[in-house]
C-alpha cells in the first residue's frame, strides 16, 4: 500500500483550440514534475483544449485533434515518470463531456466526465462519478465547478475516495479566491477528506483566470495555496497516516489586496489578449481623462514601454504638452496629431453638425494608426460611461478595453493606488501626477461620488427608480439616468471586448431591447 505521494500542480495557461501547443505545455510541465521526482502531475480543466471553448467544443475536427494529442500524451507515460491528470473533451454515443483524464503506464486508465455540466449547453452531463485508482490509493477526481456543491464530493466519499481532487477553470472576480476556499471547507467538513483544487491561469478573450489553487487537509487547515495569477508549478508532499492522507504544510503567499488583484487581472488580460492574437503592441490616445492615463500605465506595466504607443489628438487651440509630459514619465513618445484639418473638412460638408464629430474623428484616426502598424487600439471608457452611452472612445472598432467593468469612482481609487506604488522604472518622484477625472459630456449630472451609487442600484441590485428615491437620491436625476441607461443599449452592443471582472457585464449578461417604452412610465 502506498504511504507517500508527491503531487505536482501546474496551473497552466492553455490557448483554446491550439491543441498541439497545449499538449506541448503539458509535456513540458510533466518533464519539470519528473525532475522533481513527482508521482503525479495535475493540470487544469480542459488543459488540452483550452477554456472558454464555446461551440468549438462540438467541432469534430477539434475533437479528433484532442483525441490524437491525448493518445500521444498517454503513450509517453509508459516511461515510468509521473502519472498525468489533464482535462479535455470526451465524445461518446453522440454526447460530449467535459472530462478529467488519468494517464498512466502508457494508456488512459480513467475518464471522469463532469456530472453537472455548466448551463451554457456546450457539454452533456456525465454519469455519476466514482473514485479512480492510482498507485495504491483512490482519487475522487472532479472536472469543473461541481466540487463547489455537496452532491458529487459526497458520492465520491461514500464510494471510497481518499483524496478529493478538483480541476477547474474559474474566472477571476473580486472575492472569488476566498469564496472558493470557503466552499472547499464545507466539502471537507461534509466528507472528512482532504481536497486539492487547481485552476488555470491566464487571459482568454474577455476572461481572466487567477488559478486560485489550494490544498485543504481533512482538519480544514490550508496546507498550500497558489499565489494569485502565478503559473509556477508547485510540488506537494503527501503521507498516509492513521486518519488518512494529509499534505505537508507549506508557507502561504502574502495576501493580495483588491486593488492589486484588479491590476494583476487587467495586466494579465491585456498581455494574453495580445500574445494569443500575435499582436505586436497597443496604441492609446491620451485624451486628458484619468481613464486614458490609467490605461497607458497598465499597458506599460503589462507589456513594457517598447510595445506601447501614445498619441494626442487635439482640437484647434488645445495643447499637447501635458499629455506628452505624462507619456515621457512612462518612457513613451507621444505623437501630437491635430484634428483641426479633418474637422474643417467636415464643417465644409455639414456645417454646424460637424461640432458633434470630434470623438468619431479621434476614433477613426486611432484605428488608422493601429491598422498601419498592426497594433491594438485601447479604449479608456469605464463602466459609468458605457452605462450612460457617453464614452470618450465612441466609435473605436476592433480594440480592447481595460476599464469597461470599473465604475468611474473605482477608476479614481485604482489610479490613486497605482500612483502610490511607483515601482522602479516607472513614475519617478518628479513625474507629472495622474490627471484628475476629465470633464464628462454629462457634466450637468451629479459628480461621480453621487452618480455611481444609483447606477449600481439600477444595474447590480436590480432596483427601480422609486426604491432608489427612498434612499435619498433625487427623483428627477434618477429618471434621467434611467432613460440614458435605456437609450444607450445600442452603443453597448457595439462596444469592444475588454477585461471582465465577473460582474453583471454589459453584452451577454445584460441585453435589453434596443427600442422599448418601459422608461416612459417615469414622468
Amino acid at each position: 500500500m502506498t504511504e507517500r505521494l508527491r503531487i505536482a500542480l501546474a496551473p497552466l495557461n492553455p490557448h483554446p483550440g491550439a491543441v498541439n501547443a497545449n499538449a506541448a505545455r503539458i509535456r513540458a510541465a510533466r518533464a519539470e514534475a519528473a525532475a522533481l521526482d513527482a508521482d503525479l502531475l495535475v493540470t487544469p480543466e480542459f488543459s488540452l483544449g483550452g477554456l472558454p471553448i464555446e461551440d468549438l467544443a462540438r467541432d469534430r475536427a477539434f475533437q479528433a485533434n484532442c483525441a490524437c494529442a491525448l493518445a500521444e500524451l498517454a503513450a509517453e507515460t509508459a516511461d515510468g515518470g509521473p502519472g498525468l491528470i489533464l482535462g479535455g473533451p470526451w465524445a461518446e454515443d453522440g454526447r460530449l463531456h467535459d472530462t478529467a483524464f488519468l494517464l498512466e503506464g502508457g494508456k488512459v486508465v480513467a475518464r471522469r466526465a463532469r456530472h453537472a455540466p455548466p448551463p451554457d449547453g456546450a457539454f452533456d452531463p456525465g454519469p455519476a462519478p466514482g473514485p479512480v485508482a492510482f498507485r495504491g490509493l483512490r482519487l475522487g477526481l472532479m472536472a469543473g465547478a461541481e466540487w463547489q456543491e455537496p452532491e458529487v464530493p459526497e458520492t465520491l466519499a461514500e464510494t471510497g475516495a481518499e483524496i478529493l481532487l478538483a480541476i477547474h477553470a474559474s474566472p477571476f472576480r473580486p472575492g472569488a479566491p476566498e469564496r472558493r476556499i470557503d466552499a472547499a471547507v464545507a466539502r471537507v467538513v461534509e466528507t472528512g477528506l482532504p481536497l486539492v483544487a487547481l485552476g488555470q491561469t491566464g487571459g482568454q478573450d474577455e476572461w481572466v483566470f487567477d488559478s486560485g489553487g489550494f490544498v485543504l487537509n481533512a482538519d480544514r487547515s490550508l496546507a498550500w495555496r497558489q499565489p494569485l495569477f502565478s503559473q509556477a508549478l508547485a510540488l506537494t508532499e503527501w503521507r498516509r497516516g492513521p486518519d488518512g492522507w494529509a499534505c505537508a504544510p507549506q508557507p502561504l503567499p502574502a495576501p493580495m489586496d483588491l486593488a492589486e488583484q484588479l491590476w494583476q487581472a487587467m495586466m494579465l488580460g491585456l498581455s494574453d489578449y495580445l500574445e494569443k492574437r500575435r499582436c505586436p503592441g497597443v496604441v492609446v490616445e491620451l485624451n486628458g481623462s484619468l481613464g486614458a492615463a490609467l490605461t497607458a500605465l497598465c499597458a506599460v506595466d503589462a507589456l513594457g514601454a517598447g510595445r506601447v504607443r501614445t498619441v494626442v489628438l487635439p482640437l484647434p487651440g488645445e495643447g499637447a504638452e501635458e499629455a506628452q509630459a505624462f507619456a515621457a514619465s512612462l518612457g513613451l513618445d507621444c505623437q501630437a496629431i491635430p484634428i483641426g484639418p479633418a474637422l474643417r473638412g467636415f464643417g465644409a460638408m455639414l456645417g454646424e453638425a460637424a461640432a458633434l464629430l470630434p470623438p468619431r474623428i479621434r476614433a477613426t484616426a486611432l484605428m488608422a494608426l493601429a491598422g498601419t502598424s498592426g497594433t491594438l487600439p485601447l479604449a479608456s471608457d469605464d463602466r459609468t460611461a458605457l452605462a450612460l452611452g457617453q464614452g470618450l472612445s465612441d466609435g473605436i472598432i476592433g480594440g480592447f478595453s481595460l476599464l469597461k467593468e470599473l465604475w468611474a469612482s473605482e477608476v479614481r481609487d485604482l489610479a490613486l493606488w497605482r500612483q502610490a506604488q511607483r515601482p522602479a522604472g516607472a513614475l519617478g518622484p518628479d513625474a507629472p501626477a495622474l490627471p484628475e477625472a476629465a470633464a464628462r459630456p454629462w457634466s450637468d449630472l451629479p459628480p461621480l461620488a453621487t452618480l455611481d451609487p444609483p447606477l449600481r442600484g439600477l444595474l447590480e441590485e436590480g432596483l427601480d427608480v422609486e426604491t432608489l428615491a427612498t434612499r435619498g437620491f433625487d427623483r428627477a436625476t434618477l429618471a434621467r439616468i434611467w432613460r440614458l441607461l435605456d437609450r444607450a443599449e445600442y452603443k453597448r452592443r457595439q462596444a469592444m471586448p475588454g477585461v471582465r471582472l465577473g460582474r453583471h457585464a454589459f453584452g451577454r449578461d445584460r441585453r435589453y431591447p434596443l427600442t422599448n417604452g418601459f422608461t416612459d412610465l417615469i414622468p
